[in-house]
């Protein structure tokens, strides 16, 4: 992740000053830019799917896998490639064009569940999806099998501001992260790295922490923007009992980031299933142009996607078609 950006490196301070901007001009300079390198009514639907759930050894203090809290969170064996190719045909179907594979590991380790992982991500392709992983820390080598099966993304998220990142999490560092993404980068995969507001950090972290991504060079291809997540009943983390995210400071994260990071996906990810359909059009307006879709299990008619289906309708909005997604996920964007 070497190197300067033409223009040059963005300061917190510079970032504050657009954060900090009146809303109605902070959306209006976001969909400019959105306009400039984006259709302004077309958005790429994901979908998620956790395929290793519980027993992660690090500490993370969001997250409900974590096997350092009792979370309440049930332990499950990893799933088999084929029953997630079952659930990523199923997402296709519904109309993700983006199939996004996760398991709770510090790291990743070569042998079988690796391999597994390759012939997920291979299966994948081969439906003409994009895929991607969230797998933790990768070497460079894992990081080349990666791309040789297809992988066209990775998601490794830097979560908050180097300075506030040891109240998060202390079992790993800023630089393992970084490290990672400049495997990622070196691999010829592209990039998806964002972060996570409500966890008791400031507005200046959430800035540092946009500066940090938008001065990565080359740039990350998707950005995404996550509120703390409120936990269903019987789970908990060790930030459970933070208060809720004010939906505008989501806006205000979306807008910025697409002001600093004008050719990525940025996109509305965690906390977006507590939001009003009136909340997500002006995310989608300050700039959010991909979403999670569907993130349990897929099947017809499943309610969240029929409600996504309906709000894109009413919005006048389309999902990107599978054949564009590809290209995106080849560089382009």
């Amino acid at each position: 992740m070497k190197g300067r950006l033409s223009r040059h490196e963005y300061t917190v301070t510079e970032v504050r000053q657009i954060h900090d901007l009146p809303i109605p001009e902070l959306v209006f300079r976001a969909q400019g830019v959105h306009r400039e390198h984006h259709p302004p009514t077309e958005m790429q639907l994901c979908s998620l799917l956790s395929v290793k759930t519980g027993g992660c050894p690090e500490d993370c203090a969001y997250c409900t896998q974590s096997s350092r809290y009792d979370t309440g969170l049930e332990r499950q064996r990893m799933m088999k490639p084929p029953e997630v190719l079952e659930a990523a045909a199923r997402a296709k179907a519904a109309g993700a064009s983006r199939f996004c594979m996760g398991a709770a590991w510090r790291e990743v380790k070569d042998g079988p569940a690796f391999d597994d992982v390759l012939q997920m991500v291979r299966g994948v392709r081969g439906l003409g999806m994009e895929a991607c992983c969230t797998l933790g820390m990768l070497t460079e080598d894992q990081a080349k099998r990666l791309a040789e099966a297809g992988l066209t993304a990775y998601n490794h998220n830097l979560d908050t501001s180097r300075s506030y990142y040891k109240s998060i999490i202390t079992t790993r560092t800023y630089d393992d992260r970084l490290r990672t993404l400049e495997n990622v980068r070196k691999a010829g995969i592209t990039v998806c790295c964002g972060g996570i507001i409500g966890m008791g950090e400031s507005i200046d972290d959430r800035c540092g922490m946009l500066a940090t991504l938008a001065n990565l060079d080359p740039q990350p291809e998707s950005v995404p923007v996550n509120a703390l997540a409120t936990m269903p009943e019987g789970i908990r983390t060790a930030l459970s009992d933070r208060p809720p995210v004010d939906p505008l400071e989501l806006v205000r994260m979306i807008a910025t980031a697409r002001i600093l990071i004008p050719k990525a996906r940025v996109r509305l990810s965690a906390g977006r299933d507590a939001m009003t359909r009136e909340a997500q059009v002006l995310c989608f307006l300050a700039g959010a142009n991909s979403i999670f879709y569907g993130e349990k299990l897929l099947t017809t008619g499943n309610p969240d996607v029929e409600a996504d289906q309906g709000l894109l309708r009413d919005a006048g909005m389309r999902a990107t078609e599978l054949a564009e997604a590809q290209l995106a996920g080849q560089g382009g964007e």
